[in-house]
């Protein structure tokens, strides 16, 4: 009897000790502050569409946004996040703890993303652009791109559909998918050509389109935002009177060859519709994403009569603006000088 109430004692001790255990456990798994953040601010998670709850907990792990993960997994199971993940980017702050981790991860409370673009050479680089802030097949989105269905609903072609994409900072969610980002830009191109723009372009006889193609030529022409206006107005100054916009930017599009520092008369022969030495008018499309400041300097351009315009000699990267070719030679003479003198070729 003596040995037999030891047995009872020593299994409830042990009893006892394994539900504090337990009791100890379940309290940490929930309780226990689980956000492992080094400087004191916010981490954030990233779950991607179509990912495993495993991948979630290996990404946890790897990047140590949590103290203890194995916690985190006994509680998300029973609490059902396996089977209830919600893709998106999410803000874990400092002393949360699993319970309030998993509440919000299942509630898909996401934080947004500022997308800032600045700018893109060709509608080619679009995608690897906005895969680095958002979570997109950069496949699939580049298919889009030229898609005709795409550009028959929004009103583009190929070679002007990435004036659709206005350089701008856009706050939306980090996983919106590649169509969703179509109609968000979609959204914002027609929030920024209002009725005043649209009007200002039909003025100048040009379509969205068509001022956005000549405003990237602007663009590449002058980083001074106080020249934009006046260059603007001398290419719309030759385009009125039916003369080759002869810009120099179009050639090295169409070479894309961005080493290209000088122009040279073999550079003017290039077969393209870009060339607009040998074709009149406005080219296909832009030759880069025209910021809204270029944009607006073409529909606001400056009046004048300049239909000639070189770089200064000093480098300055200002312009000497000029209305006849004999004058346009001898500001072109002084910078050419300048460029041999700095054997640029």
């Amino acid at each position: 009897m003596f040995r037999k109430n030891i047995r009872i004692k020593y299994f409830t001790c042990l009893a006892i000790l394994l539900v504090g255990f337990a009791a100890y456990k379940f309290y940490n798994d929930v309780f226990t502050a689980n956000v492992n953040s080094t400087d004191g601010k916010p981490v954030y998670v990233f779950i991607r569409t179509g990912k495993s709850f495993d991948f979630l907990l290996n990404d946890l792990d790897k990047n140590k946004l949590i103290f203890n993960v194995d916690g985190f997994r006994r509680l998300a199971k029973l609490m059902n996040l396996d089977l209830n993940l919600k893709p998106g980017k999410y803000k874990l702050d400092v002393g949360m703890n699993n319970q309030q981790i998993i509440r919000k991860l299942k509630s898909g409370t996401q934080e947004t993303i500022n997308l800032v673009f600045n700018h893109a050479e060709r509608k080619s680089e679009l995608p690897s652009i906005f895969s680095k802030h958002l979570e997109l097949d950069t496949n699939y989105f580049s298919i889009l791109l030229n898609d005709t269905a795409i550009f028959n609903e929004y009103g583009f072609d190929s070679s002007n559909i990435i004036s659709l994409f206005l350089p701008n900072t856009y706050n939306m969610y980090w996983n919106t998918s590649s169509i969703q980002l179509f109609h968000r830009m979609k959204k914002e191109y027609h929030k920024f050509w209002n009725k005043e723009r649209l009007t200002k372009a039909y003025l100048i006889h040009l379509s969205p389109q068509q001022v956005s193609t000549l405003a990237s030529i602007v663009e590449k022409e002058t980083n001074k935002l106080s020249e934009m206006p006046l260059i603007a107005r001398v290419y719309l100054n030759r385009i009125d009177r039916n003369m080759p916009l002869q810009a120099d930017p179009t050639l090295i599009f169409a070479l894309n060859d961005k080493s290209i520092h000088r122009v040279l008369l073999a550079h003017t022969e290039i077969l393209s519709p870009y060339n607009t030495y040998l074709n009149l008018g406005l080219p296909p499309g832009p030759i880069c994403s025209a910021s809204i400041q270029a944009i607006d300097a073409v529909l606001n351009a400056a009046k004048h009569n300049y239909i000639y315009f070189c770089a200064k000699e000093d480098f300055s990267g200002y312009h000497v603006f000029a209305e006849t070719l004999k004058l346009h030679n001898q500001n072109a003479k002084r910078y050419q000088k300048e460029l041999n003198n700095r054997q640029i070729y």
